[in-house]
């Protein structure tokens, strides 16, 4: 079972509406500053030229610190889960601001997709790294480029999905039965999925892992990681919004 109930933070808790005295930065930065790599490494295939890893761990910076200073009692044990949305949330929302996919980008991640597609029908099977390289009559680089940008523009992401569970309750006061009601149905929703598909998202999700290290750890290919990934989050999608 993917166990992301509070790493995840799809539930928000309470903010303190006055904190009793202002924020300790030095200390919020050296207790919480672990949460701001977490995002950044589950979401760096996102990252490109207009935004590097390094940017993205600047904005979770600001996220982590605008985070403190709205909830206040950065000793709550609840805060971290809290936090992690912010911090999400002030990246994703730099990376739509900059438009981080190109034109040309999204251009070659749907030709990566439909290539990908017809040598599957053709072969009966799914294509190799190197019969999908020759197909696009590009390089190694470029397809890593193409593959990273093809993951990338499923925005319907497991990261969005929780997000956008929480977003109800940023201004609202936090509701115990609601939070378990998610967490539940999250259980649920994951326990239907494939034993392959649970494992695929934990090791991205939990683990940390690309999707070059996915495919080694699974036996497949990455465009074939790639492929079961988005079909695992659009069936969760399904399951949640039953």
């Amino acid at each position: 079972m993917l166990d992301m109930t509070y790493q995840e933070g799809y539930a928000e808790p309470e903010v303190a509406s006055v904190p009793a005295q202002p924020v300790d930065e030095n200390k919020l930065l050296q207790q919480h500053q672990i949460l701001v790599k977490r995002v950044v490494n589950q979401l760096r295939a996102h990252a490109n030229t207009h935004c590097s890893i390094e940017d993205m761990q600047q904005i979770g910076l600001i996220g982590l610190l605008e985070a403190g200073r709205r909830y206040g009692n950065i000793d709550d044990p609840h805060f971290p889960a809290f936090a992690v949305c912010r911090i999400r949330g002030a990246i994703l929302d730099e990376l739509r601001r900059l438009d981080w996919r190109s034109r040309k980008t999204r251009q070659q991640a749907h030709e990566l997709n439909d290539v990908t597609r017809d040598l599957t029908r053709a072969l009966g099977r799914p294509p190799t790294d190197a019969e999908i390289i020759k197909a696009l009559g590009t390089d190694e680089k470029d397809y890593h480029a193409r593959l990273n940008a093809s993951l990338a523009g499923e925005m319907q992401s497991l990261d969005q999905l929780l997000e956008n569970g929480a977003d109800g309750q940023f201004d609202s006061h936090y509701d115990a039965t609601v939070h378990e009601q998610n967490r539940m149905s999250l259980e649920a929703a994951l326990s239907q999925l494939s034993k392959r598909d649970q494992l695929l998202l934990t090791l991205f999700y939990q683990h940390d892992l690309n999707l070059h290290e996915i495919a080694l750890v699974l036996d497949l290919t990455p465009p074939r990681i790639c492929q079961l990934h988005k079909q695992a989050l659009k069936q969760l999608n399904h399951f949640l919004s039953e």
